[in-house]
């Protein structure tokens, strides 16, 4: 699945204290296969040759045995400071990753259960009717439709009641293809969502609003607002992108963190991958996109007060229609 799992490039990752020691002979395979990759498939090709160098320098400095959970923390660490980019990274697995079959997608976590599953409510932190009928949604992930696409259509049924929607995006740091679920309760069937382009394939693939989802539509007129902070990354910046895009979302709080290139995870060596940006998303009103930049809010308040002010703001949107 190609999308934004930005949370899984450090959550996928064994959560044990300290891991097993990494042979020098290891480090080194894991580096010079990252690079052959980066400069085959990594989006920003431009800054293929500064990451190549880069990586030649880590192997350089390369020693001796190093903790794993360390090795690639520093490896993302000098990756992202030359690429700029909080999806590119190295991850650790404390178990060996098998080698995937060809055109299999690999992953460090089959089933994504402890990030994406019924332990966290598939995403659905908590649903709240407020005074004046206004709703709010906190939604903390966005799960894999097969794992949890019921949960967040049932979301959406139950906030299409109110008079007007908060979506509070706040801790909400990525996920996967449910975001255009949840847009398709907001806007019109047949919008256009967003365009990606893939670097190894040299091609655009376009993705519209679906005309039909289960349950009730919030629908395209009552006011909406959308609540971010720093921590809103990937998937959830996605959604506050497009809204405020199509002018259909007040997008309150703070600017988010920047990152709109989906990533694949691909094998390195024995314990390590590379969550590489084979694409960039790009946004068909604006030609552009959020990457590095982030998604700036139209009312720019400290996170903590983000949703009393989405408050005043929905209770007099609600009380002048």
């Amino acid at each position: 699945m190609k999308g934004f799992l930005a949370m899984a490039a450090s959550c996928l990752i064994s959560t044990a204290a300290l891991a097993e020691p990494v042979s020098p002979e290891e480090q080194r395979e894991a580096l010079y296969n990252a690079e052959l990759l980066i400069e085959a498939r990594y989006v920003q090709s431009e800054k293929v040759e500064a990451l190549a160098a880069t990586l030649q320098d880590l192997q350089s400095a390369i020693d001796g045995p190093s903790d794993g959970r360390e090795f690639a923390d520093t490896v993302t660490a000098r990756l992202r400071e030359v690429s700029a980019d909080g999806h590119l990274g190295l991850s650790y697995s404390e178990q060996p990753i098998a080698k995937p079959a060809q055109d299999e997608q690999l992953t460090l976590n089959d089933d994504f259960a402890q990030w994406y599953g019924k332990g966290v409510n598939h995403g659905v932190e908590k649903i709240e009717r407020l005074s004046g009928n206004v709703m709010l949604l906190d939604l903390r992930a966005f799960p894999p439709p097969g794992m949890g696409g019921d949960v967040i259509a049932a979301a959406m049924t139950t906030v299409a009641q109110g008079d007007a929607l908060i979506i509070d995006l706040r801790k909400n740091g990525g996920g996967a293809d449910t975001v255009l679920l949840v847009m398709a309760y907001l806007v019109a069937p047949g919008s256009p969502f967003l365009s990606t382009y893939d670097r190894p394939s040299d091609r655009w693939t376009h993705q519209s609003i679906p005309a039909w989802v289960p349950g009730r539509r919030f629908g395209e007129d009552k006011p909406i607002y959308v609540l971010t902070s720093g921590r809103t990354f990937s998937a959830a910046e996605a959604l506050a992108y497009s809204l405020q895009a199509m002018g259909r979302a007040t997008i309150v709080g703070e600017t988010t963190g920047g990152g709109a290139h989906p990533f694949e995870y691909r094998r390195v060596s024995a314990h390590f991958a590379l969550d590489l940006p084979e694409g960039k998303s790009e946004h068909p009103l604006t030609g552009t996109n959020w990457q590095g930049v982030g998604v700036r809010p139209d009312v720019e308040v400290p996170e903590a007060q983000a949703l009393a002010k989405a408050q005043a703001l929905a209770r007099e949107a609600v009380t002048n229609r």
